[in-house]
């Protein structure tokens, strides 16, 4: 027996073409278009139950390696009708008994997908992430704290407590301006942008390098003159031991909750 499994909604003037290679669950059956509404379209495949029914799949949640491919597998056949108008990822595992209970189910919440559509239509979402290599940024620092003045044999110690205050107060100014830093380069960014999100500062982990993980929803016109301010941002920090990573562009995953 199967079910409908549902990728994605997509926004079309037209019917969109499944691409030839798209990429599939494991045991599901080829990728379908179906019809929702004008314009609006379901891109789903039928799978057996007995592999993805609820008792099966929570069985296997705790499968690590066969969720991932699972959720790799999904992502792919989602990013492969990009360029349509606009695209609705649904939820890994969103599973309906058959074809017509999923366009049911899209055409009774159709105000409220028709307003997430017309937010991200045509647009693009990019990841920023930076990073610090704190040992490198407090020697740079350090370095511009000292005097210059050169250590030799009868001013061993001295040279030694210079450097050691120069690397303590290094750190202290590094902390104070390390969330400046992060702040100013999220707003450059999102001004170019039509929204952000960040995660927030207690959702990051305490004690690793990463000072900021954001996403960027970006209209597709103004996707060349992101990339170029992202690779600015990277260069400036990288001065100071900063390293920031540009990912996408992807579907808009973290902008279609209301």
């Amino acid at each position: 027996m199967n079910a409908t499994y549902v990728y994605c909604v997509v926004s079309a003037p037209r019917r969109p073409r499944v691409p030839a290679a798209a990429r599939r669950l494991p045991h599901s059956s080829a990728v379908r278009v179906l019809d929702v509404d004008r314009h609006l379209y379901l891109v789903v495949t039928d799978v057996p139950t007995k592999e993805y029914g609820q008792a099966a799949i929570n069985k296997r949640l705790s499968d690590l390696e066969w969720v991932s491919r699972a959720a790799v597998a999904h992502e792919a056949v989602v990013e492969s009708f990009g360029e349509a108008d606009a695209v609705l990822p649904m939820k890994l595992f969103t599973i309906f008994t058959n074809d017509r209970r999923a366009v049911e189910q899209v055409r009774g919440d159709r105000r409220r997908i028709s307003s997430v559509m017309r937010r991200v239509a045509r647009q693009q979402e990019f990841g920023i992430r930076v990073v610090l290599d704190r040992a490198a940024a407090v020697r740079r620092r350090a370095a511009s704290h000292r005097t210059g003045a050169r250590t030799n044999k009868n001013a061993t110690g001295a040279g030694y407590l210079a450097r050691k205050k120069a690397e303590r107060d290094a750190a202290v100014e590094l902390a104070e301006h390390a969330r400046e830093t992060v702040s100013a380069v999220y707003d450059r960014l999102a001004s170019r942008s039509r929204q952000a999100k960040r995660r927030s500062a207690t959702e990051l982990p305490t004690d690793g390098p990463l000072l900021l993980d954001a996403a960027f929803l970006v209209p597709r016109a103004r996707a060349r003159a992101f990339r170029a301010q992202a690779a600015r941002e990277a260069r400036a920090l990288a001065k100071d031991g900063y390293g920031l990573t540009l990912t996408g562009p992807w579907p808009p995953y973290t902008f279609v909750e209301d």
